[in-house]
């Protein structure tokens, strides 16, 4: 058994998922989902998730990526086009509660995924397919990955304005829709306690990521027809950047009159907050182009300790700007021990993220590492035996 089990173990103890996906959209879901208790059967290919292999840096297919979204899952390597594999692979779904798979629409029915086959074995069971595209659109049946998706949904373009369209430099589409399906799978969890039936969730990775970017993107285009241009000003402008100081860089949003009443007298400029072009949020969106010049300026003249020590006295938010090496420094996460230490069995000492949601009452698994491949197949097969 991968984690612990029980009261106080999670919000989710007692259900349990039975994880057909790979790489990092699916697999995400389904970390958050056993951080909150739930106990999650990977169904692994013979070769093992691909996740295994990226930055494999001791031969074990123990990649970082795998390492980090695989923690308290049960791993057992199965052929599904094999019958005896397919057959426990079935006895698993009629004693569980979710499946998840990222096939493509069409896709999922070549392996028996599909909602209509498993609710077959078990009325209960929630199927979750994350996928690129609706499968109700012409673009349904096709492949995708997160650049796809990136450059697709807008994503690319918009990250670069007027140059050449860009990558965000972290898989952020898997990872949204990712959370966006941990929390579907539990609404329908909640549902079923009521109606006593199942159901059958998507999650496209492109109809997430547009709703995700027009949020705040929209603009004019929220009428039909539109009056003005999509973009949210204050996002877009291209002087929205950590600010250079003295001796290093920070990054600083004031948001409410009060924010910016504070920032501009431990500036030394207060009057502006009577200036027209900055008395309201309404007139500092239209003026943000200049207001963030003037704000990169006055910056410059101050070191970040000084600037930061002042910013917080004042309540306004500012942080220093971390790499991602200096995290394993920063005195907030050293001191509430975010990132724990892990002794994995067959790597020795790692550093993880813990979750980074709590729960007062029902608590939370205690984790067990990444396992190795089919590393629970046998007491899988033990336990599921006919």
């Amino acid at each position: 058994m991968s984690h612990t089990h029980g009261a106080g173990a999670g919000p989710l103890a007692g259900v349990t998922v039975v994880d057909t996906t790979s790489m990092l959209m699916g697999p995400y879901c389904t970390a958050v989902l056993a951080e909150m208790g739930a106990r999650i059967i990977k169904i692994e290919a013979r070769e093992g998730d691909i996740a295994r292999g990226i930055d494999d840096r001791t031969g074990k297919k123990l990649g970082p990526i795998y390492l980090n979204l695989n923690r308290g899952k049960e791993s057992i390597a199965l052929d599904l086009r094999n019958p005896d594999d397919r057959a426990l692979f079935e006895r698993f779904v009629k004693n569980a509660d979710v499946v998840t798979h990222n096939r493509p629409p069409g896709g999922e029915l070549r392996l028996g995924l599909d909602y209509a086959t498993l609710s077959a074995i078990n009325p209960r069971i929630i199927v979750c397919g994350m996928f690129g595209f609706g499968a109700s659109g012409p673009y349904g049946a096709l492949p995708a990955y997160d650049d796809v998706i990136q450059a697709a949904s807008g994503l690319a373009a918009h990250q670069t304005g007027d140059g050449e369209p860009q990558y965000v430099r972290t898989p952020l589409t898997d990872k949204i829709t990712g959370i966006l399906a941990a929390g579907t799978i539990s609404a329908a969890l909640y549902e079923r306690e009521r109606s006593g039936q199942g159901q059958y969730v998507e999650l496209p990775m492109f109809e997430t990521m547009v709703r995700f970017l027009l949020a705040e993107q929209q603009g004019g285009y929220i009428f039909d027809p539109p009056r003005g241009d999509a973009g949210y000003a204050r996002t877009n402008s291209p002087h929205r950047h950590p600010f250079a100081t003295r001796d290093g860089l920070i990054g600083i949003l004031a948001s409410t009159d009060a924010h910016w009443l504070s920032l501009f007298t431990v500036l030394g400029s207060a009057h502006l907050i009577e200036d027209d072009r900055f008395c309201s949020i309404t007139q500092r969106t239209i003026n943000i182009d200049e207001l963030y010049r003037w704000l990169g300026e006055a910056v410059s003249k101050h070191t970040t300790t000084e600037l930061l020590a002042r910013l917080r006295a004042e309540r306004v938010p500012a942080m220093q700007v971390n790499s991602i090496e200096d995290l394993f420094a920063d005195e907030h996460l050293v001191s509430t021990d975010f990132l724990e230490s892990v002794e994995h069995p067959e790597l020795g000492a790692l550093r993880q993220a813990r979750a980074p949601f709590g729960f007062s009452r029902s608590g939370a698994p205690t984790l067990a590492p990444a396992p190795v491949l089919d590393a629970h197949g046998e007491n899988l097969r033990a336990e599921f035996s006919e």
